[in-house]
């Protein structure tokens, strides 16, 4: 069982996890997802309230993709997705 003071400080990490992810997410919807995607920057207002969610979560992983300078989405490798069926 967790003590009180680590509860304490368990819930204060995730909310400045959830701070930064919204102070990112905004942005990112609004401008940035267009520099990851070139299809999204057409996206309209309800595609990019529906993002804004998955972004405030992955947001370290999206903020290291715009970092890098990941400009096209990730190529798979999957050898079943091209496979007829």
């Amino acid at each position: 069982m967790l003590s009180l003071p680590l509860a304490d400080w368990v819930v204060r990490l995730v909310l400045v996890y959830l701070l930064i992810g919204v102070l990112f997410a905004v942005p990112f919807a609004a401008r940035w997802v267009a520099r990851l995607d070139p299809v999204a920057a057409h996206g309209t207002i309800g595609f990019r309230l529906l993002i804004v969610p998955g972004a405030i979560l992955l947001w370290p992983l999206l903020a290291r993709r715009l970092l890098t300078g990941g400009e096209q989405p990730p190529r798979s490798d999957n050898p079943f997705l091209g496979r007829p069926r």
